[in-house]
């Protein structure tokens, strides 16, 4: 026997689904035809409030041309019957005193300049600010049109300042005087585009709309009306005139139709939409939230593996100097755990001996905050390892802000420079090695100059000797002149002397630390040599290195090297200059935590495609050079943090007037300190 067929039972899940869905096509039904009803009924009252904009717009439109129309006749009729001088400023001081929008009326002569002009007695003149004959380019093109055509012709709009930061919208008609090519000249009358708008527009029209000049791209010249306009219902006419076209915006203050027309309506509608947009919210939020947790994650785990895989090793702090986050590069660079860091006010990183150092300068950032150039390019100190190890760091420190925009810290960035000490170390041995051998060539070239120089005060020597063999041989009394053959005889073997002491020194100097010193005792230490190279090619040496002389902390020996090669060239590349013009100038100045040094010929200057080798290596325009002085002294002031660069000096016809080559050093410690403790009292 066949089974019966199964009834639903009540509680089963086909039942609600059959009660709901026709609810659900209800409501579904009556929501779309209440949204249609609104929106066809918003349509209707929107396209009415627009047709009354437009309607206002073709209204005000037509009253501006009338406007200007009757202007333009009446300024016409100021030219009737070719009245005098006289009469003509008389009637045209009537026409201004009877229309507030014009400004002001010009006579104008058939070159354009302007014969006389009247201006409205409603206030001050119009070209206070600034001179008519600045701001007429305009009206210029106006009057040669209507002199061209021989009938009135108007220009663009411009702007006239005028006192107070205040100015005005004008724009000019300009009337031809006499016939075609009669050259009798224009009359050209100014008027106020804003006063046009109030004079022409009816008061009913200005208190329910905005009305202004707009520019081809929107830009509002003038505005006049009571309200301002909503923006929603905005309508723009064309005012044609002879030579320009205006738009005249129509804005009207009217506000987009309300959504519901009543009470009742608006507290069902209301409720509904309210609980809908709650439940909408709760959603939207919990789905928000969801995507940001998400998100968060996402973020948090890319910035852990960001920070584990860099080599750079990263510090956070807070107000107090307490650590409150490291990442592993920090941990493996100093030797410590980030638990054994985090939390500590003074970290085991921090060598005994210079504690209170550190703690000295986290004082002054707590007070004064980073400086902004050790932000940029950071500050040397050295740290220690669990193993007790002293290693040079670089810090790039910079303010960690919150949410809130309040610092709450400071973030730092930590390099190990112990491997870059290493390869400096090794790079300033081969440098020595090369300063070896360039103090070799230079003592070879210094060898002809000493022949030379050390020949004059040798053959002065010889010549005082004869002299005084030959007194001491005469009978007559020569005592006083024997006495001063002799002492000229001491002072040049004195200065024979001092000139082989120098090469000597020179020659023998081996420090290599740093020292703190004036720049005018590196200049003294090589100015003995520099003299004998200035006088041998007829040069003049000027110094410039201010009083006091700002102080740098460098390598003595191998700064005095880079002056004595620098200084040289400049001496022989004004070999083709006439001898009194033979001037080289060296300078020093300081800047912030810089010392700038100079050295200035006259000579040449250099040509592009040998400036594009100077500092290679053994490249050289010498016959008997061996290209290495430029590199050498690049890398020693490269080696002390600075650079090394030239240029060509050229006057105000581009005529090169010589070659500068500037290097800079690092400023002396306890001068830099004095001048930032100063500027700190100040």
């Amino acid at each position: 026997m066949a089974d019966a067929p199964r009834t639903p039972m009540p509680g089963s899940p086909a039942t609600p689904w059959r009660r709901v869905l026709p609810w659900a096509l209800l409501v579904m039904l009556l929501g779309v035809a209440q949204t249609l009803l609104l929106v066809f009924t918003l349509r209707y009252e929107h396209g009415q409030e627009q047709e009354r904009a437009e309607l206002a717009a073709a209204s005000a439109a037509a009253d501006v041309r009338q406007l200007f129309a009757r202007d333009q006749q009446r300024l016409q009729a100021l030219l009737w019957n070719d009245p005098p001088p006289a009469q003509w400023r008389s009637d045209a001081a009537d026409l201004l005193r009877a229309r507030r929008e014009l400004l002001r009326i010009e006579w104008r002569r058939a070159a354009g300049t302007i014969e006389t002009a009247a201006e409205s007695p409603y206030g001050g003149p119009l070209f206070s600010s600034l001179p008519r004959d600045q701001i007429e380019l305009d009206t210029q093109v106006a009057c040669a049109a209507a002199q061209r055509t021989a009938s009135p012709t108007w220009s663009r709009s411009y702007f006239v300042p005028q006192p107070g930061g205040l100015g005005v919208e004008v724009i000019d008609v300009c009337l031809p005087i006499g016939p075609v090519g009669g050259g009798q000249g224009t009359m050209a009358a100014t008027l106020a585009l804003g006063l046009v708008i109030e004079e022409a527009v009816s008061p009913e029209l200005a208190r329910t709309h905005e009305l202004s000049f707009v520019e081809g791209d929107g830009t509002r010249l003038v505005r006049a009306g009571l309200p301002r306009g909503a923006g929603v219902y905005v309508a723009e006419r064309l005012v044609d005139l002879p030579g320009v076209t205006l738009a005249l915006r129509v804005d009207s203050a009217g506000q987009a139709p309300r959504l519901i027309p009543n009470l009742t309506t608006a507290l069902v509608l209301g409720l509904s939409l309210a609980l809908a947009a709650v439940v909408a919210l709760l959603v939207h939020d919990v789905r928000r939230r969801a995507a940001a947790e998400s998100r968060l994650a996402d973020e948090l785990a890319l910035r852990r593996a960001m920070e584990d895989s860099l080599v750079t090793g990263l510090r956070a702090r807070d107000l107090q100097g307490r650590i409150t986050y490291v990442n592993p590069a920090f941990c493996a660079m100093v030797g410590f755990g980030a638990e054994q860091l985090v939390g500590q006010t003074v970290p085991p990183y921090w060598p005994p001996e210079m504690r209170a150092a550190y703690e000295a300068r986290h004082a002054q950032r707590l007070e004064r905050g980073v400086p902004a150039h050790e932000q940029r390019e950071g500050h040397e100190t050295t740290f220690m390892r669990a193993g007790g190890e002293r290693f040079p760091v670089l810090i790039f420190e910079a303010p960690l802000i919150a949410a809130d925009g309040r610092q709450s810290g400071w973030m730092s960035a930590v390099l190990d420079l112990s491997a870059q000490r290493r390869v400096e170390e090794l790079s300033r041995q081969q440098q020595e090695q090369l300063q070896a051998t360039a103090r070799l060539a230079s003592v070879g070239e210094m060898a002809s100059l000493l022949s030379h120089e050390l020949n004059q005060p040798l053959a002065a020597i010889a010549s005082y000797a004869s002299g005084s063999l030959n007194l001491l041989s005469d009978a007559s009394p020569s005592i006083a002149m024997i006495r001063d053959a002799t002492r000229r005889i001491a002072e040049q073997a004195e200065r024979a002397g001092r000139v082989i002491k120098s090469v000597h020194d020179f020659v023998r100097r081996r420090e290599q630390s740093r020292e703190q010193l004036g720049c005018d005792q590196l200049v003294e230490g090589v100015l003995p040599l520099l003299r004998l190279q200035a006088r041998k090619s007829a040069a003049r040496i000027e110094l410039l290195l201010g009083d006091p002389a700002p102080r740098v902390a460098c390598d003595r020996t191998m700064v005095e090297q880079v002056l004595l090669n620098l200084t040289r060239n400049a001496i022989q590349a004004m070999e083709g200059v006439p001898p009194s013009e033979r001037v080289v100038t060296l300078g020093a100045s300081a800047r912030g935590a810089w010392v700038h040094l100079s050295v200035t010929d006259r000579g040449p200057g250099i040509a592009p495609e040998v400036a594009t080798k100077l500092f290679t290596p053994f490249f050289t325009t010498k016959s008997e050079g061996m290209g290495l002085g430029l590199s050498l002294c690049r890398t020693v002031i490269e080696q002390h943090g600075g650079a090394l660069d030239f240029s060509t000096l050229r006057d105000a016809k581009g005529q090169v007037l010589g070659t500068r080559f500037d290097f800079s050093l690092p400023r002396a410690p306890a001068e830099l300190a004095a001048i930032v403790d100063r500027e700190a009292a100040s």
